[in-house]
């Protein structure tokens, strides 16, 4: 398929900014694969649609605060600091972005408020991309207060306003707990422990994983001919656990659902040659896209997500094409809430 193939037009007044005042009464699509029927719902409404061993496959990964502003030595100037990815723990060396990345060259070193946080460029990766090490005195645990005081919730590019202080609990799922996010699995953060529990009474089984979400999840697709495209790595770990009860549910044909694209990458990452799921961890940079043969889920709850992304070539992959472009366009003209605070999608 072609990057063009993905593009529809989409009111910039349906970004969501703020997410809705209670997180399961998000607006919810519900896609009917098997007839093409489409429902308008609320996200509570989908216990309506899980019985006894059906099995919800969630991302467990934890947003850390990975935007912080620094000041250059020497000059004062003001620098964003995006931390991307711890590269080694005993010394704090980190993959970050850099803006405005032409005042930062290899040596320079940057300070942090009022802190004993001291920052030296190590190396140059890419336009924006640096290599910086930490100077640190303290302890890890320490190191890891300090950032998490310092740094902001990483809210994306669109939403063009200061993080909140609400934001570092609502940009953050109900179950997460591994830290090493830079961006939230969005899908996720429709659940409440109310519906969590309510779930878990009729007898669906919540299955962590883990999948890093990194920034590639939202670069942009540059290529028309999308076999060219290539993903960024994700980290990610499938528990024995997990495998053991979704491969249950699929025995007994029972329903088993990803929530959102990133749960969705790592459960196709780790398939047998059985077609059933295997504990794995590792890196993956799968990318999915139409036609494609998904061996796991048979269901998918994911967002409204922009023209032309990675996430809704996915969508359109598990959903179908012509039915998932129609009730995008249904979406728009219904004034669904799109990204990441956005509405939801259920596609059964």
């Amino acid at each position: 398929m072609k990057l063009s193939e993905f593009k529809f037009d989409l009111p910039e007044e349906l970004l969501a900014t703020h997410p809705t005042e209670n997180r399961d009464e998000s607006r919810m699509m519900v896609l009917h694969r098997d007839t093409g029927k489409i429902e308008h719902r609320i996200f509570k409404d989908i216990l309506e649609y899980f019985d006894d061993g059906d099995v919800m496959v969630v991302n467990d990964t934890k947003v850390f605060p990975a935007r912080l502003y620094g000041n250059k030595e020497k000059t004062g100037a003001k620098i964003e600091v995006f931390l991307l990815r711890e590269l080694n723990k005993d010394i704090h060396l980190w993959d970050v972005l850099v803006d405005p990345a032409r005042k930062i060259r290899v040596g320079n070193k940057l300070y942090f408020g009022e802190s004993d946080l001291v920052a030296e460029v190590i190396d140059n990766t890419t336009s924006r991309g640096r290599t910086i090490k930490f100077l640190f005195d303290g302890t890890d645990e320490e190191f890891y207060k300090t950032i998490n005081d310092l740094g902001e919730t990483p809210l994306p590019r669109y939403i063009k306003r200061e993080a909140e202080p609400e934001d570092r609990e609502r940009y953050q799922t109900v179950y997460a707990k591994n830290v090493g996010a830079v961006a939230a699995p969005t899908a996720g953060l429709h659940f409440t422990r109310e519906v969590l529990k309510r779930l878990e009474i009729k007898g669906v089984d919540i299955a962590p994983l883990t999948l890093h979400v990194g920034l590639g999840t939202f670069r942009p697709v540059d290529v028309e001919d999308l076999t060219k495209h290539k993903m960024d790595s994700e980290n990610f770990s499938v528990p024995a656990e997990t495998s053991d009860m979704v491969n249950k549910a699929l025995d007994n044909k029972k329903r088993v659902c990803a929530i959102g694209t990133t749960t969705m990458r790592a459960l196709e990452s780790s398939v047998s040659a059985s077609n059933r799921l295997k504990p794995n961890e590792g890196w993956t940079d799968r990318f999915i896209f139409p036609p494609y043969d998904f061996k796991i889920a048979n269901a998918l709850v994911t967002n409204f997500h922009m023209p032309e992304s990675t996430l809704l070539m996915m969508t359109a992959a598990f959903g179908g094409y012509e039915l998932v472009m129609k009730a995008y366009e249904e979406a728009v003209k219904e004034k669904y809430r799109f990204f990441s605070y956005g509405d939801v999608m259920l596609i059964l």
